[in-house]
């Protein structure tokens, strides 16, 4: 005999997997929901890495070059004073996209990530050398991305 069984799910069976997915994505969207907290973190210490770099490029092209300011990179001017860049060309220095702003006064230089609750405190500063044979400061805070 040739019997036609509809083949398919139970109900029982639905209900079970439906509750297994339920169950995973209790556990998931936690993780996934401070995903962009944890990208905001990872791209404001990637930027004061790239802070360290251009500093550091930017007194060695200018100790190359027979400490004579200013310096040129990529056809733009650094003014160097103490060995390295001013905060009104370090940002010059440095390409950063349009996530970041950047705003200097004589003594600090500020880039703020725009995309985060409280801009002002995902932040990276970068305080110049005011004594030659000293590093310039670059500080994150990242207690509001």
């Amino acid at each position: 005999m040739n019997s036609s069984k509809a083949r398919g799910f139970t109900l029982i069976e639905l209900v079970v997997v439906i509750t297994i997915l339920g169950i995973l994505a209790a556990f998931a969207i936690p993780k996934f929901i401070t995903l962009d907290k944890t990208a905001r973190v990872a791209t404001i210490n990637g930027l004061a890495g790239s802070v360290r770099s251009a500093g550091a490029l930017a007194r060695g092209m200018y100790m190359a070059g027979g400490n004579v300011t200013p310096i040129t990179m990529e056809g733009q001017s650094i003014v160097i004073a103490n060995n390295y860049p001013d905060t009104t060309t370090i940002a010059t220095a440095l390409n950063t996209s349009a996530d970041f702003s950047y705003s200097s006064t004589a003594t600090v230089g500020t880039w703020t990530n725009a995309g985060a609750p409280t801009p002002a405190n995902c932040s990276v500063t970068y305080t110049p050398s005011v004594v030659v044979g000293t590093s310039p400061v670059v500080a994150t805070t990242i207690t509001g991305c």
